[in-house]
């Protein structure tokens, strides 16, 4: 499917009304139709002038040099930066190669580093995901599946879901069912707010495919702890 913005076409992988990936609806990030009936600038002006009406109804002085620029840099970086990952076009499409040296075991990439917002309270979700899948006769570059972790982090999430779409998204690229993701992360939102619990962490997990196997999952497993 193609969408049309700003004048340019965008592919994409699910339906208009979905907005985003070829995911059951269930684990699409909410979005409304019109998500993207405003261009990135316009929607920087907005955030900034929005923003800014927060600052002052708090009672900052924004005629202060350190605060005066606070609403277009906040925008900017709601647009930019941590929330980059709401527009399709912005998915990374990685390449595959060859499986040519005939790799039959587990591949895992650990710890990647994950920046998310929580969604309830858009304060930070900071922690690391490890992902793993076997090949089916193809295989990706390790730094895309970083940029695969961090382009669904950079939304207002919540775990279960970025852990779902984070494996709906290597299903897809690697075509395998053959996949692993899990992720460990604080949430500023609990650190921060209400109980302010300083230890907690969240572990959430997706086994499929090979990885439903008592063994392979073990296996996976003891990677973690090494």
């Amino acid at each position: 499917m193609l969408m049309k913005r700003n004048g340019a076409v965008i592919p994409l992988a699910a339906p208009p009304e979905l907005l985003h990936e070829d995911h059951p609806a269930s684990i699409d990030t909410p979005m409304r139709d019109d998500a993207f009936a405003l261009s990135p600038e316009e929607k920087i002006h907005r955030i900034e002038q929005h923003f800014r009406g927060i600052m002052e109804t708090l009672g900052l002085d924004l005629a202060d040099d350190s605060l005066q620029g606070t609403p277009k840099r906040v925008a900017k970086m709601f647009v930019n930066e941590v929330f980059s990952g709401l527009d399709p076009a912005t998915r990374p499409e990685p390449t595959l190669f060859a499986n040519k040296f005939g790799y039959k075991g587990m591949l895992v990439e650990r710890d990647i580093t994950v920046h998310s917002f929580c969604e309830h309270h858009f304060v930070p979700i900071i922690g690391k995901a490890t992902v793993a899948y076997f090949s089916s006769g193809q295989v990706i570059g390790l730094s895309k599946l970083d940029r695969i972790v961090k382009h669904y982090a950079a939304r207002p999430q919540v775990q279960e879901r970025l852990t779902e779409q984070i494996a709906a998204e290597l299903k897809r690229v690697l075509r395998t069912e053959d996949v692993a993701v899990l992720i460990d992360a604080e949430h500023m939102c609990v650190k921060l707010r209400g109980v302010k619990d300083e230890c907690s962490s969240t572990v959430t997990s997706h086994f499929s495919g090979r990885f439903e196997e008592a063994e392979v999952r073990s296996e996976f497993l003891a990677y973690l702890k090494h």
